[in-house]
């Protein structure tokens, strides 16, 4: 399948009419560059991230406050609970703390937890990619588009740009980007600080930088993204974390979020009151 077609199948005819000025060119991408179009890429949903060696370890769960999720729940008949972040974390700045530290008691008492899918609202970077994806990739010279199947919304990564003098903040901010060799870095700023960090409700400030290396690893079988994190007003220092997902065949679903989450608890899901038409 061609990457025309593959793309045209991936989108739609809608939005294959919107980007039909940019899809041509793709074929003038050098050889060197890695093709992560082809394919969609999942990972296990809900987890954490892979903690690298030397850097500052990223939240992790409180132990005295085990995780049961559902897949164990369902497994072992525990009943299932939601994550309490481990408040020890040297890292973390205490203003971030006080805010974790509110909301975990609240959890605790019987809060339902906020994670952005099941209200309906963007992950934000780095914390979609703990979403599991399915993600598929458009790639041309001038942006890549990364979409998450849960999310359906398109980060639009600028190819070969500086960034803005002073992007307005947004729930996934501006991301520019570029190849070296076989990976391609992403540089994300201009983030609101109405996301997480993390599934502990991590919170950041406006301040938030992440870096993105996207590469094949597994000859071809997996991608790898290796995240650089910083906010110095919310961490000590930069840490840095990995994330891996497997090839998958698996087209684009439908997924509208809306619609289908209303059936036992409100979980604050936006809800537009009056048409916008």
């Amino acid at each position: 399948m061609t990457k025309l077609a593959s793309t045209a199948r991936l989108l739609g005819g809608s939005a294959i009419i919107a980007m039909s000025a940019l899809l041509p060119a793709a074929s003038a991408q050098t050889e060197s560059v890695p093709d992560f179009s082809s394919a969609g890429w999942s990972g296990p949903n809900g987890t954490d991230f892979i903690t690298v060696p030397g850097s500052p370890p990223p939240m992790t769960n409180d132990p005295s406050h085990p995780y049961i999720s559902n897949g164990i729940a369902n497994r072992t008949g525990q009943q299932p609970n939601y994550r309490i972040g481990d408040l020890s974390n040297p890292n973390v700045k205490q203003w971030a703390k006080d805010i974790m530290k509110k909301d975990n008691d609240e959890v605790l008492k019987g809060k339902i937890a906020y994670t952005p899918g099941q209200s309906c609202k963007p992950w934000g970077v780095p914390a979609v990619s703990l979403s599991g994806g399915p993600f598929f990739f458009v790639q041309t010279p001038k942006v890549v588009l990364l979409i998450e199947e849960g999310d359906r919304l398109a980060r639009h990564i600028y190819m070969n740009v500086p960034h803005s003098a002073n992007p307005k903040p947004s729930w996934y901010g501006e991301s520019v980007g570029h190849y070296e060799g076989d990976t391609l870095v992403v540089d994300t700023i201009g983030m609101n600080n109405k996301t997480f960090v993390d599934n502990y409700r991590t919170p950041h400030t406006e301040k938030l930088h992440v870096i993105e290396r996207w590469r094949l690893i597994d000859q071809g079988k997996q991608i790898e993204v290796h995240m650089t994190i910083e906010d110095p007003d919310t961490y000590n220092q930069p840490w840095q974390v990995i994330r891996r997902f497997q090839r998958s065949e698996e087209d684009l679903g439908e997924n509208i979020c809306q619609e289908g989450n209303f059936m036992l608890f409100d979980y604050g899901i936006p809800v537009a009151n009056k048409p916008d038409f």
